[in-house]
């Protein structure tokens, strides 16, 4: 899809067509795979994988949004008891700010309110406006004309939604359909050209066999060069940054879909977290609600004899006072003297997300156990030292990444 386009609201293609061409979509890649990756690769991750990359985020505009630009001034014809004028006419664009697949705005559902309106989508700013004109300079006749227009826009858009969700429910049966008949029909070609004696690729003559797909290269646990004596490994500073440059992205995806984060608590987001941490990195494991010291931590990554790597905290931000307790709770009850990579999680839901970083980056500084800051690595993921509480000379590093739900 361009980076933006016009249309009449909801009235480009039918749900029908629309449909058909997801279904052809994701049969299409299905029948693209090559014959050694299909039946090697791990079927329950790869059909998952293609769920969620076909899966319709619902439409919703954010009428709060709302922005009105100065307007432009046209001559415009109207009739006046037969005689055709030209008169000065303010022409202005509305814009709102919206979240779901933008595709959407271009289908007609099944179910339709038979109006519409011409809009103007803009796909890198997730930004949606139209126009209005009147020819007076009179507020309430440009608040008729811009409700009209908005509802003349938006009118459909719980009906497209309504289709995108049966889509939605239905789409993990097309992915199993589509996927197992394929599979099927190579694993039968495979026994074919064997009773024939024709040579297949070695790759594929494991084909009931469930091999991981390859992952990227992660740095493993290293050894400690301070711990001469121990063969307890540390987590190296390569991997801690992965770690939160995997939790970063995947909370920058989340902020971006709504749908994941509404009406979740901080145990529903934290799982969503952990998914990727889990299958991302070999001789680790992930855990989630885990006893570590006095109490149960969000995550922790272990190494594969046991020992820890990394300690993180999920919460809501809701002040100064219990963001200090959250670190309170983190070093005092989860943290041991053997751990020296920790992450605090904040997800904020109030408006004002700026000033919360900022206030975050202060009050991180004023807390006992901050002992220096260190660059920052992106806009809301931030980096410090601390100390634990019984033990000025141990060092942890700390990360504190913070996420718009609204």
């Amino acid at each position: 899809m361009s980076a933006s386009f016009f249309c009449d609201s909801f009235s480009k293609i039918d749900w029908s067509g629309y449909e058909q061409g997801l279904r052809k979509s994701v049969k299409d890649e299905i029948d693209g795979l090559s014959k050694e990756y299909l039946l090697g690769v791990e079927e329950t991750e790869y059909k998952k994988h293609l769920t969620q990359k076909y899966t319709l985020e619902l439409l919703a505009v954010l009428k709060d949004s709302e922005r009105i630009r100065e307007p432009r001034i046209e001559k415009r014809e109207f009739r006046d008891f037969g005689r055709t004028l030209h008169r000065d006419t303010y022409v202005f664009s509305i814009e709102y700010n919206f979240t779901g697949s933008p595709a959407l705005f271009q289908v007609r559902p099944s179910s339709w309110t038979m109006t519409s309106h011409p809009i103007h989508v803009t796909l890198a700013t997730q930004g949606v406006k139209f126009e209005v004109a009147i020819a007076r300079q009179d507020v309430e006749e440009f608040r008729r004309a811009k409700e009209e227009a908005f509802s003349n826009s938006f009118v459909n858009v719980g009906n497209i939604n309504n289709n995108a969700q049966a889509w939605n429910q239905g789409l993990p049966s097309v992915v199993n359909s589509l996927f197992d008949w394929r599979k099927k029909h190579l694993a039968a070609e495979n026994d074919f050209f064997a009773a024939i004696n024709v040579a297949t690729n070695p790759q594929t003559a494991g084909i009931f066999t469930v091999p991981v797909i390859t992952r990227q290269i992660i740095p493993r646990p290293e050894m400690s060069p301070k711990r001469q004596f121990t063969r307890e490994p540390a987590m190296a500073d390569e991997m801690y940054e992965d770690v939160l440059k995997v939790l970063y992205q995947a909370g920058q995806g989340m902020e971006r879909k709504p749908s994941l984060y509404r009406g979740k608590d901080e145990e529903a987001l934290r799982d969503q977290f952990l998914l990727f941490l889990e299958t991302r990195y070999k001789a680790t494991t992930g855990g989630g609600e885990t006893f570590n010291k006095a109490g149960k931590t969000d995550i922790l990554l272990k190494y594969e004899d046991g020992t820890n790597l990394f300690v993180a905290e999920c919460k809501f931000w809701t002040g100064e006072k219990d963001f200090h307790a959250a670190i309170h709770q983190l070093f005092d009850r989860y943290l041991t003297w053997r751990d020296s990579k920790a992450a605090l999680l904040l997800f904020v839901t109030n408006k004002g997300f700026t000033s919360v970083v900022q206030k975050v980056r202060s009050e991180a500084e004023k807390h006992p156990y901050f002992v220096r800051s260190l660059v920052v690595r992106e806009e809301t993921s931030l980096a410090f030292e601390f100390h634990l509480p019984d033990d000025r000379q141990r060092i942890v590093r700390f990360g504190i990444l913070l996420f718009s739900f609204p």
